[in-house]
């Protein structure tokens, strides 16, 4: 069953969703941002097939998330190199595991994937910040305008 195509959506969620909903690349992703480059990397640390993991970098490579660069004349050698648009999914990464993390959704004994500070060493987490006061916003205070304008409040009946 072919999967829809959200290229042509006014949603951005939507949009986003169509670069990197595909289940494998967050997880390149995720070897990206620990700092792996190469495609036998990539391919040994996530047991992905070789033409799924060419797709998957080509894909990502056409849409800005990795960049593409030749370390070796002979044979031709490329690494993967995430650009800042890739870094900046860091964020969405580190949500969906902290999501995982309480949630325990990878079985009955995940292992937990942790972020940490790089100069405290304190771990990390995500928060919804008030862009006006910097102040941390719980979800019930959230109010969700999508495209269609329709303003909902999601938290508002719950916690």
């Amino acid at each position: 069953m072919r999967r829809t195509s959200f290229a042509n959506s006014d949603c951005t969620l939507a949009g986003s969703l169509e670069i990197i909903g595909e289940w494998w690349t967050m997880l390149i992703i995720r070897e990206a941002l620990t700092g792996y480059r190469r495609f036998e990397d990539f391919r040994e640390r996530l047991g992905i097939a070789r033409n799924i993991l060419t797709r998957r970098l080509r894909h990502l490579e056409a849409n800005g998330i990795l960049e593409r660069i030749q370390y070796q004349d002979r044979p031709p050698r490329y690494e993967y190199v995430l650009t800042q648009k890739g870094k900046e999914l860091g964020t969405a990464l580190m949500a969906l595991a902290q999501w995982g993390n309480k949630w325990k959704t990878a079985g009955d004994t995940p292992s937990p994937i942790r972020f940490n500070s790089a100069e405290t060493g304190a771990p990390l987490e995500v928060r919804i910040i008030d862009t006006a006061t910097d102040e941390p916003v719980y979800y019930k205070s959230v109010v969700v305008t999508p495209p269609d304008g329709i303003t909902r409040h999601p938290g508002k009946d719950s916690d």
